[in-house]
């Protein structure tokens, strides 16, 4: 009896606890954006930021693409760089609290131009590419000198959980649609091995 009461107890402590998956950040909601490559590109390589500032990892994602295809602002805002860094063609947007970084690209916008989501800025170049022989576009997303995961502005970041009174991930922007699994069944196969 006494131990399933510390069980129950347990379970509703587990219950009423806050959950969060992820540290909040200091954006707050997820902007929605668009994929800076079209259609959906394949995600190469992902993101593993460092644990300091100077230590190794990746502080965006690798989307592969084709030499010469359009490059597109994931949210509205203003070009606030564009030139070439360590030998790649680079252009940044700032959107207010966070900016979106792209390369290696051929700008095809002026800096102080404002874009909007969806916008053309540039074209996929070769020469940097984090893919090579592949061309493929290294996407960033930063907070100050923080860097974030950009699959986040697209819907296709990490996992998020949900308290259990909650319809929206804890420091998140609501979810915009969730898979209904009404009528599913197990395939047969399954049912019948064992």
């Amino acid at each position: 009896m006494v131990r399933r009461l510390a069980a129950l107890l347990i379970l509703l402590a587990l219950c009423c606890w806050p959950l969060r998956a992820v540290a909040a950040d200091p954006v707050g909601p997820d902007p929605v954006g668009v994929w800076p490559l079209d259609p959906e590109p394949a995600v190469e390589h992902g993101f593993d930021p460092p644990d300091d500032p100077w230590g190794a990892g990746h502080r965006g994602v690798d989307l592969l693409g084709a030499v010469g295809q359009p490059v597109r602002a994931a949210l509205p805002g203003r070009v606030s760089w564009v030139g070439v860094l360590a030998g790649r063609g680079v252009v940044v947007v700032d959107h207010g609290g966070t900016r979106t970084t792209y390369e290696p690209v051929t700008a095809g916008v002026d800096l102080g131009a404002t874009v909007g989501a969806g916008d053309r800025i540039g074209t996929l170049e070769l020469t940097g590419s984090h893919c090579l022989p592949r061309a493929c576009l290294h996407w960033g997303w930063l907070s100050g000198e923080t860097y974030l995961d950009p699959l986040r502005l697209v819907g296709a970041g990490p996992v998020r959980l949900l308290p259990l009174w909650r319809d929206e991930p804890v420091g998140t922007a609501p979810l915009v649609a969730r898979p209904s699994y009404a009528g599913w069944r197990a395939p047969l196969e399954l049912l019948t091995s064992g």
